[in-house]
């Protein structure tokens, strides 16, 4: 049903994961960057570790979607997806629901 068969996909991890990596590590590479040039980004390690990892997680959820549901509710779980990805990114900057942010 919304589910595609599984000889139509490619297993998850052994292409994805390389490609999802680099490019967590180069959206990483611009709050590094702007740390450089303003005291307004003030960002420790442990920044970039959860930071890190929610972007690998999205990454590799958002490949889940796209190689394993069909297009109907691709839409639905990408929008959930962003939608989750943008409460939690808030939350841990701002703590703007409530106060386990800064």
């Amino acid at each position: 049903m919304g589910m595609k068969s599984a000889n139509h996909t490619t297993p998850l991890p052994s292409k994805s994961a390389p490609r999802i990596a680099l490019t967590t590590l180069a959206v990483l590479l611009i709050p590094l960057a702007a740390m450089q040039f303003t005291d307004e980004v003030n960002w420790t390690v442990l920044d970039f570790v959860v930071m890190g990892v929610l972007l690998f997680t999205v990454g590799l959820i958002y490949e889940f979607i796209v190689r394993k549901l069909d297009t109907k509710y691709r839409i639905a779980g990408t929008v959930l997806l962003a939608l989750g990805f943008l409460y939690i990114w808030a939350e841990l900057a701002t703590g703007i629901f409530t106060n386990l942010g800064s």
